[in-house]
């Protein structure tokens, strides 16, 4: 599922955002005989969006979703 695209109703907005989000994940740690970490295999099993706001006016009420357009289909 692509990512949503937000718009601001305040002020226009539709390219900064800071998105505050909650994820559970499960990913494999593979680890060197140095101690290096490689993260591998990183899967998503559950998102939750907490906070949408507006870099350019700071709103969180006015934050609007829209449908994304599918991918290779923008004319």
């Amino acid at each position: 599922m692509p990512p949503a695209r937000y718009r601001c109703a305040a002020c226009g907005n539709l390219t900064r955002f800071d998105v505050t989000v909650t994820r559970r994940t499960k990913a494999f740690h593979h680890y060197s005989l140095g101690g290096d970490l490689v993260v591998e295999d990183d899967e998503v099993l559950a998102e939750t969006v907490e906070e949408v706001a507006c870099r350019w006016c700071g709103s969180t009420k006015a934050i609007e979703t829209l449908d994304a357009a599918p991918q290779g289909t923008e004319s």
